[in-house]
């Protein structure tokens, strides 16, 4: 296996002068399996040793998976590198946006991220799914970094990912990254972004017909998402809900005479991008906005803009039907912006080639054009055919499936707080059949944190094993959003699931996913991390992935338990069952009965490791708050 860039690495630490200053540099105990909250080390010398165990533990053959596909047995661990990696390095009580004296970062970099590749393998995990690593734009850039999802340039990763100290670029270290996972036996994600771009972004001089314009007057400085009445929202609403797509209702002329036609040709002016029609109108770029459902009323993205996927002058502006549910005027392939789609899908070869990634997780892929979907599939399996590709979707449907897909986000995060709509999923799932796997976890960096209704309670972790024991016995890949095993309770992001009050509290200046913010990875909040339970679990999971990964209807049932708030769920495949069993309160232990048709017979608790009788045919179980059982029953079940 080729190490070229992590041999490169290598020789740039042992390079460093290792008179570092003592105290100036601390590492979190845990990362490498430590005692203490904090570690003390020379970071060259600790960076070196991390790097070369993982160079001589590639002479020994990493055991293989349970199941031929990797993609079907993968265990993800979401890796937004600049957060999961940032860390209070000097101990001043905050994260430095600039580097330290040392040359080395306390945000995240891809230094850091190499080095915690062997605590995510202990952890269970086999694939790192990271967040978009591109340059990001500074054009009404949020918070004190900006958002990742404000690309500049597609094709240049983000300099702040570095380590200055080391003089290699972004690039080099990502080599070196994906050179180090593929020697531990871990897949790399990496998550793209083809549906908007930064407001200045790289591609604006050179293809302003990609972009959509607005009339810069006094007209348009309240620009905004379109309003509709409650007549016309309806009938969206139905039309959409029938996939009748043609002659959906457009938004009113005034607001579709705020954006001008092409061709647009574009400038710098004040240091923003400037437009002006070839009638001589002054334009601007228009930023973007939720458009689904059409009265959507999340803040506006004012740092991103849509890209224009089709040109056609009746549909020239930014609304539902131009920008996700299209109106069917615009499947005509001559409608297509085919420049825009060719520049789209070279970009996941381009990555594969100079990086050698596994997979491409499609931000906002509800929103493409579905035959651009296609073809992202169908290039970018040309040169590996088992390249993995996740949905931003919510349902596993077949025609996910169909566009090539291996995976998609799913619903299961919107539906964890009441069992009586986890009960509702599960029992959809199972008359329905799932078509293809969805995330098995109860938060991405878009949703409230499991634990942010508890923060820094046992409530929380009860609640994390709770929700992480249930996802892995559901035809899902396991998902650990990180920090979900320090039972981190801080949102990421304010996406979905939040409300107004959230929003005041929580302003870009105070999310990570736009300003500098480290985890409790010192565990200050005296909550036991959940790593070894996480890894039981998940060796559990793997002796039963066929069983787990079924997604046939009829394999997944729900039996009754005579206590409301305990939950049982059974998995039925080949001959073989797996009971689940969990306490949904957060708070008390509760005591139920199942019934069954033997007798007499003891069943065996994968977890706890104890064996439970079953007497005149009833189980009888009491879980403290928040404790799940994993049961294997006999084939006469």
């Amino acid at each position: 296996m080729q190490t070229t860039h992590l041999a490169s690495l290598l020789h740039a630490l042992k390079s460093l002068d290792k008179h570092f200053p003592a105290g100036s540099y601390s590492v979190p105990g845990i990362w490498t399996g430590k005692n203490s909250a904090v570690e003390q080390v020379n970071p060259a010398e600790y960076f070196t040793a991390i790097i070369e165990s993982i160079l001589h533990g590639s002479d020994h053959p990493v055991a293989a998976e349970p199941i031929a596909d990797w993609r079907e047995g993968a265990v993800v661990y979401n890796l937004f590198i600049r957060l999961t990696t940032a860390f209070d390095h000097n101990g001043d009580g905050s994260i430095a946006t600039e580097p330290l004296s040392c040359g080395f970062r306390e945000t995240g970099t891809l230094l850091k991220a190499i080095a915690l590749l062997p605590y995510i393998k202990n952890l269970g995990a086999n694939t790192v799914y990271i967040l978009p690593l591109t340059e990001i734009g500074s054009q009404s850039k949020k918070g004190s970094l900006g958002s990742p999802y404000a690309v500049k340039n597609p094709r240049k990763l983000d300099p702040m990912l570095d380590e200055p100290a080391l003089g290699l670029s972004p690039e080099t270290l990502l080599k070196a990254f994906v050179e180090a996972a593929h020697l531990l036996g871990i897949h790399v994600v990496l998550e793209f972004v083809f549906r908007t771009a930064s407001m200045d972004s790289s591609w604006i001089k050179e293809h302003p017909d990609w972009f959509y314009w607005i009339r810069e007057n006094e007209n348009t400085c309240n620009y905004g998402p379109p309003h509709f009445d409650p007549d016309t929202l309806r009938w969206i609403n139905e039309l959409v809900e029938r996939h009748e797509m043609h002659n959906l209702p457009a938004p009113t002329a005034e607001y579709r005479e705020q954006f001008v036609s092409q061709p647009v040709t574009a400038h710098v002016k004040d240091g923003e991008y400037q437009g002006r029609a070839e009638d001589g109108t002054v334009c601007r770029i228009a930023s973007a906005f939720s458009d689904w459902p059409p009265d959507d009323r999340q803040p506006a993205w004012t740092d991103v803009t849509y890209l224009k996927m089709h040109n056609n002058d009746a549909f020239n502006y930014i609304a539902y039907n131009t920008i996700r549910m299209y109106d069917s005027a615009l499947e005509n392939p001559d409608n297509s912006n085919a420049a825009l789609w060719n520049e789209i899908l070279d970009i996941i070869p381009s990555f594969q080639s100079l990086y050698g990634i596994d997979g491409a997780m499609i931000d906002m892929g509800h929103a493409l054009p579905s035959e651009l979907k296609k073809n992202i599939v169908r290039k970018a399996r040309e040169s590996k055919p088992d390249f993995a590709f996740w949905d931003e979707n919510f349902n596993p449907a077949p025609e996910i499936r169909n566009e090539g897909f291996n995976a998609v986000f799913g619903s299961l995060p919107f539906v964890i707080h009441d069992i009586v709509f986890i009960r509702g999923l599960l029992n959809h799932l199972n008359r329905t059949g799932v078509a293809l796997p969805f995330f098995g976890t109860g938060e991405n960096h878009n949703t409230p944190r499991v634990c942010f209704r508890y923060p820094q309670e046992e409530a929380g972790r009860n609640f994390s094993m709770f929700i992480f024991t249930l996802s892995t016995i559901l035809p899902a890949i396991p998902f650990l959003q990180s920090g979900m095993e320090l039972c981190e309770w801080y949102p990421v992001n304010l996406g979905l699931n939040f409300n107004d009050e959230d929003r005041a509290l929580y302003p870009p200046e105070k999310l990570p996913l736009f300003s500098a913010f480290g985890y409790d990875w010192k565990n200050t909040n005296g909550l036991e991390p959940l790593n070894r339970y996480i890894r039981k679990i998940l060796d559990i999971r793997k002796r039963y992935l066929d069983l787990v990964l079924c997604g046939e209807t009829g394999s997944m049932s729900i039996p009754y338990v005579s206590e409301a708030e305990l939950f049982a769920v059974m998995r039925t495949s080949g001959g073989r069952s797996l009971l689940f069993v969990g306490n949904s309160n957060l708070y008390e232990h509760r005591t139920g009965a199942l019934e069954f048709s033997m007798n007499n017979i003891s069943l065996y608790d994968l977890i706890s490791e104890t064996s439970l009788p079953i007497k005149e045919h009833k189980l009888e179980v009491t879980l403290a708050a928040g404790q799940c059982m994993l049961i294997e029953l006999p084939p006469e079940i």
